[in-house]
Formats: structure tokens, sequence, C-alpha cells
């Protein structure tokens, strides 16, 4: 497995907030989900499998860029 790509956090602020991984390739696809209730904290990155992640739900996003907040 490879761990150089750079990581991020999503914090959930409300029970319920989906993470959906999606593959790289000619079809974007859904491989993977998980659902975090308020106050838990995943921490992922992107990898040779995944090149789009989709958040649903109220969630705080901290990334080396900033922090983007789904409220706004």
């Amino acid at each position: 497995m490879n761990c150089e790509g750079d990581f991020f956090v999503i914090k959930a602020k409300e029970n319920g907030v989906h993470v959906i991984g999606l593959t790289r390739g000619q079809d974007t696809r859904f491989h993977h989900t998980e659902k975090l209730d308020k106050g838990e904290v995943m921490l992922a990155q992107f990898t040779e499998h995944t090149s789009a992640i989709k958040i649903r739900g109220k969630a705080e996003i901290l990334t080396k860029h900033g922090v983007v907040d789904t409220d706004e």
C-alpha cells in the first residue's frame, strides 16, 4: 500500500454523516462508504483506487490547504 499521499480529516458535526469513496478509471463508481456520528473523526487519503470522496451531512474537512465546512 502506498502511504505517500496527503491525508485529510473529516469530523462529523451531526449523526449520520456519510463518507463515500469513488474509484478511478473510465467509470467512476462507489467503492467504499462509512457513516460517522457526531464528534467522530475519520482520517483518509487518496490512493490508486480512490480518486474522489463525497461527503453527505454536516462535517468539517481539514486539509493542508485549509478547512472546509459543509454548512457554508
